[in-house]
């Protein structure tokens, strides 16, 4: 009897914080089900996933990575959300259905979709070929419940059908949620009101399109979260997703890495340096980033400090201080890119100046590391709130009167958090209950067993 493996065909929302999570997902269901999976990124990140595979990098030879065109020409501005969104809508369908019809025109069927739920239009595309699907969820499930909210929120006059506010209180979306301010909500960080009314149609059109969905997977833990998986039971919690955990290495980075990093870190004493990395779409002008340096270099601490190509506003090796690189010597390590749940997983760091990207939120309490919190847009300034309110295992920054963080802040909430030994102890404290959860036996573990045992059921078309 022919032993049946299954054929997924995994597809992320074309963004570093997206592609990540689904690819660690895919590797853990290799490990598990010794299943086949077709990986599908957009042509553009796929050339560049491809080019930041190290020799060493085995990806290649367990998971079929391929792509399809996001409809812009390879020179056009893919952090223009708006543009994006509605060439990937008018393209990738068409050419994702390609894709399905040839591999199982090749005797090789389809078992399952899983997409990210941000690209719902995948959900209806494996319904209309009778492919089972599950939509994943590479943030915070509270952020999902936002979205699934939002016809509520406009009955209730928070916000209006394009996505302004007209309540600007502190909200519960459910009596077990934290309180959230509408400020945060993923819309409302965009001052755009054409990108914020395109967001809300798409949630509108996601909230339909993932009824699609057998299964809604999210990359979170019930631990961290229990209001907002017991708002919306049918969100099934089975991360955090770590590569450590497996026992290998992430994968999909849109950069190399720089492994160096971890030679430098072996050479500091625990617990004693300052990890800073703001994840792939931060971008910080010329005056904020030069105050960010003389914090670190005012701080007088040993900081490890991912600065990317694109990360400084017209930006180069000038952007730095005068100076600075001589004045901190030794005791600071800058790099483009790193190995980044390595880091954490290091020692020797102390904390971690974050955007707080669900990603990194969910890697720094997997490994007990307390938080600086800088968020950027987008969910992240709703993690903020977990991380300093709700967990509170770490602090945000002011802005002064120009809207910018200053140097002198960077040092005195650096100060606070090395001074106050609380913020450790409630950070190994969430580690335990997230890791448990991971673990044989735990909520996370034993979700992700049933999603599996699910997969092995699915013999392509229904």
């Amino acid at each position: 009897m022919v032993q049946f493996i299954p054929h997924i065909v995994a597809i992320p929302y074309p963004a570093q914080g997206h592609v990540l999570p689904l690819m660690e997902l895919s590797l853990w269901l290799i490990k598990e089900l010794g299943c086949k999976i077709t990986f599908v990124n957009s042509e553009f990140n796929h050339k560049r996933v491809i080019k930041s595979l190290s020799e060493n990098d085995d990806v290649q030879d367990k998971i079929s990575l391929i792509s399809i065109p996001d409809g812009l020409e390879p020179h056009e501005d893919r952090t223009d959300l708006k543009k994006l969104t509605e060439s990937i809508n008018e393209v990738m369908p068409g050419k994702l259905m390609e894709v399905i019809n040839m591999i199982n025109s090749n005797d090789s069927q389809i078992s399952c979709v899983i997409a990210d739920e941000n690209m719902g239009w995948a959900l209806e595309v494996a319904a209309k070929l009778n492919i089972r699907s599950a939509a994943f969820w590479p943030a915070a499930a509270a952020t999902l419940a936002s979205l699934f909210s939002v016809s509520k929120l406009i009955d209730d006059g928070i916000i209006d059908k394009d996505g302004a506010i007209l309540r600007a209180e502190g909200i519960k979306l459910s009596p077990n949620m934290p309180i959230m301010n509408p400020s945060d909500f993923t819309w409302a960080t965009f001052p755009d009101p054409a990108m914020r009314k395109m967001i809300m149609d798409l949630v509108a059109d996601n909230n339909e399109r993932v009824k699609f969905a057998d299964w809604i997977i999210c990359n979170s833990a019930k631990e961290l979260e229990p209001g907002a998986f017991a708002m919306f039971p049918q969100v099934s919690p089975i991360g955090p997703l770590l590569a450590s955990n497996r026992l290998g290495s992430s994968a999909g980075h849109f950069w190399p890495e720089d492994s160096n990093c971890l030679k430098w870190l072996d050479q500091q004493p625990h617990n004693s340096v300052i990890y800073v990395a703001f994840g792939s779409f931060t971008i910080l002008d010329l005056t904020q980033f030069q105050e960010l340096a003389l914090g670190l270099e005012s701080s007088k601490r040993r900081f490890l400090w991912v600065v990317r190509e694109d990360l400084i506003l017209d930006g180069d090796d000038s952007a730095y201080p005068k100076g600075f690189k001589d004045r901190v010597g030794a005791r600071g390590h800058i790099v483009k890119w790193a190995p980044q749940q390595k880091v954490l997983a290091h020692p020797s760091i102390a904390c971690f100046l974050s955007h707080c990207g669900w990603n990194s939120t969910v890697e720094s309490v997997s490994n007990g590391v307390p938080f600086l919190c800088w968020p950027y847009f987008a969910d992240q300034l709703f993690n903020q709130s977990y991380i300093c309110d709700v967990w509170k295992v770490g602090l945000g920054f002011n802005k002064n009167e120009f809207g910018v963080i200053g140097k002198e802040e960077f040092k005195n909430k650096m100060d606070k958090l090395f001074g106050d030994e609380t913020f450790k102890e409630r950070a190994l404290d969430l580690q335990a209950k997230v890791n448990s959860s991971v673990k044989e036996g735990g909520n996370s573990n034993k979700m992700f067993g049933k999603f599996i045992d699910w997969i092995k059921t699915q013999r392509g078309s229904i």
